[in-house]
């Protein structure tokens, strides 16, 4: 630990309030994460009136989570990238891979809510 980094309560709660405030900064500034908020609110719905299991539940927790922390990861990225201001193949190069790395947590979370969801649901419907 280094020193005059001892532990501290009101510390924390800032750093809680700093996590707070970029989650409102992803969620007001980024319309991906409108798309994101929406497909959470769907599979919450579903998986609720779906019935599925604790176990499922974790797993799809698990991959909506993952995908928010892509994005959270993402923004913070491409705002580095643009503090910075070159433009720069290394740049495009960054500020790609990092939405590739959301891409693919959204691909596998859909792929993961199909596999839990889409046997019951098809039962509902078509019994």
């Amino acid at each position: 630990m280094k020193k005059g980094s001892e532990f501290s309560v009101k510390a924390r709660v800032r750093s809680f309030g700093y996590a707070f405030a970029g989650m409102a900064q992803v969620i007001r500034g980024e319309h991906n994460a409108w798309v994101h908020g929406l497909a959470t609110l769907l599979v919450i719905l579903f998986a609720t009136w779906l019935q599925v299991s604790r176990i499922e539940w974790a797993i799809l927790v698990i991959a909506i989570t993952t995908v928010w922390l892509g994005e959270c990861v993402n923004t913070a990225v491409e705002a580095t990238i643009d503090l910075i201001g070159e433009e720069h193949e290394l740049a495009k190069i960054a500020k790609d891979t990092a939405a590739a790395g959301v891409l693919f947590a959204a691909i596998g979370a859909a792929i993961a809510g199909f596999l839990i969801m889409g046997p019951p649901l098809w039962v509902k419907l078509f019994g």
